[in-house]
């Protein structure tokens, strides 16, 4: 226990060291809390909507004000011209083209239906959708108020009517910001613990002071513990600084328990500590090191629920994400913080990162090889 304790001490000093670590520890905290958190959000505002009103009625003037006053739309320009208003489309200058047909003033007021069209720019399939789901709202919300106005008061309260209310949980203002924290959180880990251990034990290779560690009697168990404990130390202090720089920057709320949070944090660390020095010694030099370390981590990343809901997925990603240990903590993350679940609630996942951790650990201590 006293080798271990003094080659954990060794590895702390020579951290501290490098002068590229030792800021980088405290500087990726703060840098994504401040930036990534209110940044990466599906969230669209100022939508940029272009017009073609051939009615210019009372009713079609209405319904631009109804879509000004959503919050979601910007008016950008005004036409007669479909040709003018496609063009606009065509330079981006228009997420969406709103046709309003001559004659809505008048079919809807004599109670028959009247088609109008939107033109919506989906390059960007996700903008696409959410766009049209948020004119398609404001065009539902007007259409019933036409309705209730042309109806007779007594058609209208003879009809059957269904009232439906809705309440959110765990969210109950829909901030994305909630949403995304704990995501963020769980790449903050993953870059203290996958890419620095994993440089560090590299640049020993380089510089050749491995060499010194590799004739000494040490055991192969004892020098892996000693390179993966003072990392998984720093990377549950950058968790507790990006835990309170989101409850001072952004008002996030922990409904769960902290000190089962860090308990998966911590196994989460030995699983990626131990790929990360797995990985360590079949690299011989760092810029090798880092290509390989990205490629893991983009698919771990992209992967992992952050930003594409895992349900949504194909059957074969969701197959990948059983070895993916960053959806395991992603969803341990939201579920603690968000809904404040138990052990009971989140055993299946703790256990899958367990046996991950197990492995992977595994792994690293026997394809190391202590040579002179």
């Amino acid at each position: 226990m006293r080798t271990i304790l003094y080659l954990i001490r060794k590895e702390f000093l020579q951290i501290f060291r490098d002068k590229f670590i030792g800021k980088a520890i405290f500087a990726v905290p703060l840098v994504q809390m401040v930036l990534l958190v209110p940044a990466v959000t599906f969230e669209i505002k100022n939508i940029n909507l272009g017009i073609i009103d051939r009615d210019m009625s009372p009713v079609s003037r209405n319904l631009i004000s109804r879509l000004e006053g959503s919050g979601f739309f910007k008016i950008t320009c005004f036409t007669h011209s479909e040709e003018e208003a496609n063009n606009m489309l065509h330079r981006n200058r228009c997420d969406m083209i709103l046709h309003i047909p001559e004659g809505l003033d008048k079919e809807t007021t004599s109670g028959r239906v009247c088609p109008v069209m939107v033109s919506v720019n989906a390059i960007n399939a996700t903008t696409a959708q959410l766009s049209w789901a948020y004119l398609n709202g404001v065009l539902q919300d007007y259409n019933i108020d036409i309705i209730r106005q042309n109806a007779a008061v007594t058609t209208l309260s003879a009809m059957p009517q269904i009232k439906v209310t809705n309440r959110y949980w765990y969210n109950e203002l829909l901030n994305y910001k909630y949403y995304m924290l704990p995501g963020i959180l769980a790449i903050l880990v993953t870059a203290i613990g996958f890419l620095l251990a994993g440089l560090n034990l590299v640049k020993e290779k380089e510089t050749g002071t491995i060499e010194q560690i590799n004739v000494t009697p040490i055991k192969k168990y004892q020098f892996i513990t000693a390179k993966m404990v003072p990392f998984m130390i720093i990377g549950l202090v950058d968790l507790a600084l990006g835990l309170i720089l989101g409850k001072i920057l952004f008002d996030i709320p922990f409904r769960g328990s902290i000190g089962l949070m860090f308990l998966c944090s911590a196994i989460f660390l030995a699983g990626v500590l131990g790929l990360a020095l797995l990985i360590s010694t079949f690299s011989s030099t760092q810029q090798q090191y880092m290509f390989i370390a990205f490629f893991f981590m983009i698919i771990f990343i992209l992967m992992s629920g952050i930003f594409t809901p895992m349900d949504s997925m194909p059957l074969w990603a969701r197959k990948f994400d059983i070895i993916n240990p960053m959806a395991y903590l992603m969803k341990i993350y939201r579920m603690i913080m968000l809904k404040g679940s138990a052990f009971s609630d989140i055993a299946r996942d703790f256990y899958s990162l367990l046996i991950l951790a197990a492995v992977f650990m595994s792994l690293a201590v026997r394809k190391y090889r202590k040579t002179a």
